[in-house]
């Protein structure tokens, strides 16, 4: 009997498998509308891209419905619910909207306690028992990337330059910030949960935790500043049975070991050309600790190789996380619009075909 996609999102999330490895989905606006031209959807029809895709994951949440809290401003984009501030910046493949103006950047305990943040109880949490019941096959999360993130968030609106002197010499309203932050994420997670009613598979959170080349901070500077906060996200998703996914940008390897420590089932963005992130090293070290969601690098190959040479990469990792189980297939970011249209095609195709466990074939 083929598995449904919940059952292959169970597996992967027990560092097993079923029939194939799960997969899943995140793009740029130019290469996404490429896509579903490709496919004959419309321009919003992500749930026909996600299928025609086979994508096994699909994320839920609240609506909100408190309104815009920050004012519109020229020439900038301003998000209404927490008052980060962006420019449209073009590049040759289209554009990207780039984080500028940090409007905390010179506040005070005073000024951090008087932003505005969403409310809790502006959300509708009535919406998520329907969500449940209409992706019911799939593999479910709340959250993403940027829940109970510290340091990107907090950098959004007082830059990061504040937020890496803060890890190293503290700041009370940076700290104010953090708390103010993390009291929305955790209620808001908390009750989502509660009216999911069990049915969520994994809490998605995120910590960017390294460059290229290295760490961002220091292991002892993440343990005394960010980890406790971290801890709180983590215990509260697994008190409602959920795993729990860190996404983490970067080299961030060193922090693998807490993380598991902490209860941390899955690991996402995998980033393979980042120092000690080749699939190799981590399956050989994590692989019987860590699942694995990402490794399908976006900038390298898959944007400037061929389809084939797109695809062969694609199977490479494929072939070095799939044994025992344990690995989801996605890229390691957003496919980004410079990606031709027949590379994407060619790494799903990999995955669809070279992702089948032989022992369910």
């Amino acid at each position: 009997m083929t598995a449904t996609s919940r059952d292959r999102v169970r597996a992967f999330l027990a560092r097993s498998h079923a029939d194939r490895v799960p997969i899943n989905y995140c793009a740029n606006g130019g290469i996404d509308r490429r896509l579903k031209t490709h496919f004959g959807l419309d321009e919003h029809d992500g749930e026909g891209l996600r299928q025609a895709l086979g994508v096994d994951f699909r994320g839920i949440g609240p609506r909100w419905r408190g309104g815009r809290l920050h004012a519109e401003l020229p020439g900038v984009d301003v998000d209404g619910m927490w008052g980060i501030r962006r420019r449209w910046v073009e590049h040759p493949s289209g554009g990207y909207h780039d984080f500028c103006d940090w409007p905390l950047k010179e506040a005070d305990v005073a000024a951090v306690a008087a932003w505005a943040i969403p409310d809790p109880d502006g959300y509708d949490y009535t919406v998520i028992p329907e969500q449940c019941a209409r992706l019911d096959t799939y593999g479910l999360h709340l959250g993403g990337a940027g829940l109970g993130d510290i340091c990107n968030s907090t950098g959004m609106l007082m830059g990061m330059e504040r937020v890496y002197a803060a890890l190293a010499g503290g700041d009370e309203a940076w700290e104010l910030l953090v708390e103010r932050k993390l009291a929305h994420d955790l209620a808001v997670t908390e009750r989502s949960l509660l009216a999911a009613r069990g049915r969520i598979d994994f809490v998605w959170m995120g910590e960017d935790l390294g460059s290229q080349r290295g760490p961002l901070c220091s292991l002892a500077a993440w343990r005394k500043r960010l980890r406790p906060w971290h801890q709180r996200m983590i215990d509260l998703a697994r008190g409602h049975g959920a795993a729990v996914m860190v996404h983490s940008c970067g080299a961030s390897s060193a922090f693998f070991d807490d993380l598991v420590e902490m209860g941390v089932g899955a690991i996402d963005t995998l980033q393979p050309d980042a120092a000690g992130m080749d699939a190799d090293r981590l399956k050989r070290l994590w692989g019987g600790r860590l699942a694995f969601h990402g490794g399908i690098g976006t900038g390298g190959i898959v944007a400037n190789g061929t389809a084939a040479e797109a695809r062969a990469e694609a199977e490479r990792v494929l072939a070095t996380f799939m044994p025992g189980g344990g690995y989801a297939f996605t890229p390691a970011h957003a496919l980004q619009d410079n990606t031709p249209t027949e590379n994407v095609l060619a790494i799903y195709a990999a995955a669809h075909a070279a992702g089948v466990y032989r022992s369910a074939a």
